[in-house]
């Protein structure tokens, strides 16, 4: 079976943090990674672009509403994910706006980073 690890921690910006407390951060993070890639478990790493980069997909009477943000206007939780690979960020709307879960709540479509165990990542294009 397969399990999606999400994780959740607060944003902060690189200035906030520093450069010593970034690159330990990076280090335990290509440690992990590094673990999981030798036991034979580490199918693929996926690190989300700031919340800022997000665009939220909401349905209300039968209209589709983007809006620009995590803005979705209630408290759930983040229940799965699916990663696409699509031409732009239109065509990543018309696939969200299928998505089920689009009739009980809201689909985030963020852009995505590509993380390596040697410790470079950018931005997915």
């Amino acid at each position: 079976m397969r399990y999606t690890l999400l994780l959740h921690y607060p944003e902060v910006d690189a200035a906030s943090l520093g450069a010593e407390v970034i690159a330990e951060g990076q280090r335990a993070f290509s440690s992990y990674a590094e673990t999981l890639q030798r036991a034979g478990v580490l199918i693929g790493a996926e690190v989300l672009q700031q919340s800022s980069n997000t665009t939220t997909l909401t349905m209300a009477d039968g209209a589709l509403h983007v809006q620009d943000g995590p803005f979705a206007d209630t408290k759930e939780q983040l229940g799965g994910t699916f990663v696409i690979d699509v031409p732009d960020l239109d065509a990543a709307i018309d696939w969200g706006r299928q998505a089920p879960a689009i009739g009980w709540g809201a689909v985030e479509v963020r852009p995505g980073a590509t993380y390596t165990v040697d410790g470079a990542w950018a931005p997915n294009t």
